[in-house]
Parts: structure tokens; C-alpha cells; sequence
């Protein structure tokens, strides 16, 4: 086999399963108390039922889903436990990371710039899937900035948390999607400015906003 056949032969067939079930999980096509078929997921593939019980299994070991036995895979929505856990660990991660880049580079501050056009035009298209990916980013971007890989790696592993919680708080507060856009550009003007104090409170008022929504205490 050439390299050019090995570079273009497809993932395995568990492996567009699973990213298929997981995409429209994280992007709320399958909402919380959805119930799926592993015939209907086979068929929407284009697979066999064993590739889809094995993604089924890698999905539930993410805590996404709830296996029942011939019955199929229940969605689990997203709790308000789990928001505040998420909550709080990114303010221990974000506000430690937004300090410590002062005096931030011009590197970051053109990377966060440039996310903050991305979440523009992801929210004048109305793609709040694409909209909560580059949110995600802009946070990830200062987090990475701070230069601990430890505390890096931790905070990709609220990844898809973040980006499900995103998705699904937008759709219950759409105003969020013009104040998240001006909260983050309060959060880079501060950084310009060199004022660390100042961009740890708006980090710690911009991340629990989440946590306000999910005890009804919108803001």
C-alpha cells in the first residue's frame, strides 16, 4: 500500500461513530433525554450494529451517554452539579492563567484578536456550535499562554464540557452570545493594558454567569 493510499483510507468504522454521536451530542442535534437505537445510529453511518456498541461503550466511559441494554443510549443532560464543577475548576485554572500572562505578548494578544473576529462572524452567521468552539478557544488561548502544561492539559479536559454547556446555555440565553463577545473584549483590553487585578475579576465575573443560569439567576 502507497502512503498516499494509507493517507486517504477512512477512520475505522467505531471511530466515525463515535465522532458522528459525539459532534451532534456537543452541538445539541441529540439533545439531553434523547434515546438512541444503535440500528438507527448504523444506519446513519453507514455501519454495522458492532462498530456502533463499541463507540456507544467509549461515549458512555465519557459520560455522555447511559447505555440500556435493547433498548439503546439515553443522552444525559447536562446537571447543574456538573456545571458548577466545571465552573469552579476553570475559575482555579483561568484567573491563575489571566494573571500570570501579564505583561501579555503581542503573540497572544493577536491570537485572542483574532478568535474574537472568529466568534463576530460565527454569531452574525448564527452557528452557536462554531460560536462556542471559538469561545472555548479565546479561554484556552490565555490558559496555554500561561506556560504550566500541567495545568494545560487539565483544562483541555474540560473541553467538551465547555462546548456542550455552551451550546446548551446560548440556546437558553441568547443575549449571552453579544455579552460574551463584549465581556471577551473587556477581558483583552485589560491584558493590553497590563492590569492583571482587573483581568482576574472580569474572568471571575464572565465564567460565573454559567453558574447564575443554572439556579435561574440570570444576569
Amino acid at each position: 500500500m502507497s502512503p498516499a493510499d494509507t493517507a486517504t483510507k477512512p477512520p475505522p468504522a467505531a471511530e466515525r461513530v463515535y465522532h458522528h454521536v459525539k459532534q451532534a451530542v456537543l452541538d445539541r442535534r441529540y439533545e439531553g433525554g434523547t434515546l438512541l437505537s444503535e440500528g438507527e445510529l448504523a444506519d446513519a453511518v453507514g455501519v454495522s450494529r458492532t462498530p456502533v456498541r463499541e463507540a456507544l461503550l467509549r461515549l458512555e466511559a465519557e459520560g455522555l451517554l447511559k447505555l440500556y441494554p435493547k433498548k439503546g443510549a439515553l443522552v444525559l443532560p447536562v446537571s447543574s452539579q456538573e456545571i458548577a464543577d466545571v465552573v469552579e475548576t476553570r475559575l482555579l485554572v483561568e484567573q491563575h492563567a489571566v494573571a500570570k500572562v501579564v505583561p501579555a505578548g503581542g503573540q497572544l494578544l493577536a491570537r485572542l484578536e483574532e478568535l474574537l473576529e472568529e466568534q463576530r462572524a460565527h454569531a452574525a452567521a448564527g452557528d452557536l456550535a462554531a460560536f462556542a468552539a471559538a469561545d472555548r478557544c479565546f479561554h484556552a488561548a490565555i490558559v496555554r499562554a500561561a506556560g504550566n502544561a500541567i495545568l494545560a492539559q487539565l483544562y483541555d479536559q474540560l473541553r467538551d464540557r465547555q462546548l456542550r454547556m455552551g451550546v446548551a446555555t446560548m440556546h437558553a440565553e441568547p443575549d449571552r452570545i453579544a455579552k460574551n463577545i463584549t465581556e471577551h473584549t473587556e477581558i483583552l483590553q485589560a491584558l493590553r493594558a497590563g492590569d492583571a487585578p482587573f483581568a482576574s475579576g472580569l474572568v471571575q465575573r464572565h465564567i460565573s454567569w454559567v453558574n447564575n443560569l443554572a439556579r435561574g439567576e440570570v444576569r
